[in-house]
């Protein structure tokens, strides 16, 4: 890392990123004010905001116009969800050194936690206008193409990423999702098996896998990848419902029926797991039950047009 120049470390830049270049006015790490810059990016690696947030202020009051101080504490804030102000540290960054493309990215990204994707676009794009090798921003704005649902253009910036950096994981993971929307499976498993290979071994990975392949009807395989998913994730509620529901189609039902119940443990208002629930109780023959549960989750969320053809197909009233 380059003159304690902090790299993005939330899920969004996931992976090995490079540091950034060295802006201009920048002396050597005996400045003084260097060395509280890199302590500030030291502390904040190790996840000692408070620490690194007190360095860094000081890098800025021995030098107001350091952008890599300021660059180094919008880090900080938005490690801290200080969203806000982290936006006016990478502005006033790029405002002393209007060629720093890491801190377009990073504001960037701090956009996308706000909710604001297109000026999030505006500043990926920047930042890979000024640096055509930012590997990390083309992830990021493929990742904003895919919340945009412009899968085609955000299949292009990915395999950018993959180009410059074949091994960067969460490139592949996306790259996984947005050939999963449009309905490619086999490659979105190909991907998504990528992204696994290069550590991305979240549940999410193995979840969205899983869902590649019971769209396939490959679901002994649906069932592994949410067996996987459970073990790294077994609180979240809407894997057992998946799992639930992805017995159910491959014909076994009495298997699913203990995830449904306890996806309902974990929630127990879940509408669309009590449909599920009532759908496995429906192929078990057990119909009173089935539409006690449709009943309820129509009465939870009346557009579950599911439960209402439930109850149809069982001769029930709402």
């Amino acid at each position: 890392m380059e003159h304690g120049v902090l790299r993005y470390l939330v899920p969004l830049f996931a992976g090995a990123l490079p540091a950034v270049a060295q802006p201009a006015n920048v002396q050597g790490p005996s400045n003084p004010t260097n060395a509280y810059s890199n302590a500030c990016a030291t502390f904040a690696d190790k996840g000692g905001l408070e620490r690194a947030l007190r360095n860094c202020n000081e890098a800025i009051r021995l030098d107001p116009k350091h952008a890599i101080a300021h660059y180094n504490r919008g880090r900080v804030y938005a490690a801290s969800h200080e969203h806000d102000r982290a936006i006016a540290d990478y502005s006033r960054a790029i405002d002393l050194n209007p060629r720093f493309a890491w801190a377009y990215a990073n504001r960037g990204a701090t956009y996308v936690d706000k909710g604001e994707l297109d000026r999030a676009m505006a500043d990926h794009s920047k930042a890979i206008e000024l640096d055509p090798r930012l590997a990390a921003a083309y992830r990021n704005r493929g990742s904003i193409l895919i919340m945009k649902k412009n899968y085609d253009r955000a299949i292009v910036d990915l395999n950018k990423v993959i180009a410059l950096n074949p091994r960067f994981a969460v490139a592949h993971y996306d790259l996984g999702l947005a050939f999963h929307h449009k309905n490619d499976q086999d490659r979105a498993i190909d991907s998504f098996s990528k992204a696994i290979l290069f550590g991305w071994k979240f549940a999410a990975v193995y979840r969205d896998r899983a869902k590649a392949f019971a769209e396939k009807a490959e679901f002994d395989k649906a069932i592994a990848d949410y067996n996987k998913a459970v073990g790294l994730a077994p609180k979240v509620a809407t894997l057992y419902r998946a799992r639930a529901w992805t017995y159910l189609k491959a014909g076994r039902p009495a298997n699913g029926l203990p995830d449904a119940e306890k996806a309902l443990q974990l929630q127990p208002d879940d509408a669309d797991a009590l449909e599920t629930r009532a759908s496995i109780l429906e192929a078990l023959g057990r119909r009173d039950e089935a539409i006690a549960d449709f009943r309820r989750a129509f009465a939870i969320d009346p557009l579950l047009q599911g439960s209402l053809d439930g109850l149809e197909r069982l001769g029930a009233g709402r």
